[in-house]
């Protein structure tokens, strides 16, 4: 899956337009690496995002294509 349609689908960022100017923009990072959106996202995948001065990691544990609000937050644990 796509990594701008895996942060829309789980809800880490709200608008896939978003996503992908924040992958545009070098503040996605996959295993330590700058990532564009069309990173192909695999299970067990380290996301850093930073939002303004918030950095997020998270690993990835599902790259569902369809899941509903209550179980996005299944797609991936938060590491800080």
């Amino acid at each position: 899956m796509r990594l701008d349609k895996f942060l829309k689908v789980s809800r880490v960022i709200k608008r896939r337009t978003v996503a992908n100017e924040a992958c545009d923009s070098s503040l996605v990072l996959a295993n330590g690496r700058p990532a564009k959106a069309s990173y192909d996202v695999k299970v067990g995948d380290v996301l850093e995002i930073t939002f303004g001065n918030r950095t997020t990691r998270l690993r990835v544990l599902s790259t569902a294509e369809h899941v509903g609000k209550a179980e996005a937050s299944e797609l991936y644990e938060i590491l800080s």
